[in-house]
C-alpha cells in the first residue's frame, strides 16, 4: 500500500496494491499493522458503514462531537464520488481548511479522515456504492455537520449545483462560523 500525505494535517491518501490476472485482481484494502506503521496512528475500527447513490447526491459534511468523533477510512466501491474533508481541530495548523480527492472504484484510492474532521461527499455516477470504516460507533446525540455551500470554505463539488439532491437534515445544516 502506498501512502500519501494531503495538505490537511494527519489526513492522507492510502492507494492499495492491486494484483491482477486474467480472472481479475485481488486487493489488501487495509492492514491495522501496516497502517499504523506507517501511518503513526493508533487505530481500532469497530464499525464498518456502506451507502449506495445516484449521481447528484451530497452526503455531508458531518462530523461526531466530543468524545464520540470518529476517524474514517473511506473508499468508492462502485462508481466514482468527489470526497471532501474540513479541518475543525482549532489546535491544528490547518484548521478551517478543505482537502477533496475523486475516490473511484478504478483508481481504488482512499481517504484517511482523522477525529475533529468534517467529511462529506458529492456523487458523480449513478448507482455509486460508497464504504467506510469508523474507530467509533455513531452516536445520534453527537452528530453535527456543516452547510454544504458554506461561502466560508467555498467547496467546488464539480457537478452544477441544480443537479444537487440533499436530504432536509443536510439543508438545515449551518455554516461553520455560525
Amino acid at each position: 500500500m502506498e501512502y500519501t500525505p494531503t495538505p490537511l494535517e494527519d489526513c492522507f491518501i492510502v492507494t492499495p496494491n492491486a494484483f491482477e490476472d486474467k480472472r481479475g485482481f485481488f486487493s489488501e484494502t487495509f492492514n491495522k499493522k501496516t497502517f499504523e506503521k506507517v501511518a503513526g496512528v493508533s487505530i481500532d475500527f469497530v464499525q464498518d458503514n456502506q451507502s449506495s447513490s445516484r449521481k447528484g447526491v451530497v452526503r455531508g459534511l458531518h462530523f461526531q462531537k466530543g468524545i464520540m468523533a470518529q476517524a474514517k477510512l473511506v473508499r468508492s466501491i462502485y462508481g466514482e464520488i468527489l470526497d471532501v474533508v474540513v479541518d475543525l481541530r482549532k489546535d491544528s495548523k490547518t484548521f478551517g481548511k478543505t482537502f477533496s480527492i475523486l475516490l473511484t472504484s478504478e483508481n481504488r484510492k482512499q481517504l484517511f479522515v482523522p477525529r475533529g474532521f468534517a467529511h462529506g461527499f458529492i456523487v458523480l455516477k449513478d448507482h455509486t456504492i460508497f464504504a467506510y470504516k469508523c474507530d467509533n460507533y455513531y452516536n445520534k446525540a453527537s452528530e453535527s455537520g456543516i452547510i454544504y455551500n458554506d461561502p466560508a470554505i467555498n467547496i467546488d463539488w464539480i457537478l452544477p449545483e441544480s443537479e444537487f439532491i440533499l436530504s432536509e437534515k443536510d439543508l438545515a445544516l449551518q455554516p461553520l462560523k455560525s
